[in-house]
């Protein structure tokens, strides 16, 4: 599995949600499975898939699914 799919993986799992509603243009708030709760789900999960720790300032700025992808750049993370 590459990093692309455990990436998504992770966002399903974490939210709870079938693996088509995870798109490019999934966004915070955009549905209701990813509050603030989802949020911290989603960011928990992906810490422990990629083996990361992800500061404060990354996970307030973690918006979407594509600003997710720019932000796990700076950990090292590709895609």
């Amino acid at each position: 599995m590459n990093n692309n799919e455990k990436y998504k993986n992770v966002f399903s799992k974490s939210l709870s949600i079938e693996s088509s509603k995870v798109s490019e243009n999934l966004k915070y708030n955009d549905i209701p499975e990813w509050d603030s709760i989802g949020h911290m789900t989603l960011i928990s999960g992906l810490e422990d898939e990629f083996n990361i720790s992800i500061e404060t300032d990354d996970i307030i700025d973690f918006s979407s699914f594509e600003k997710g992808k720019e932000i796990l750049k700076k950990y090292k993370i590709t895609f």
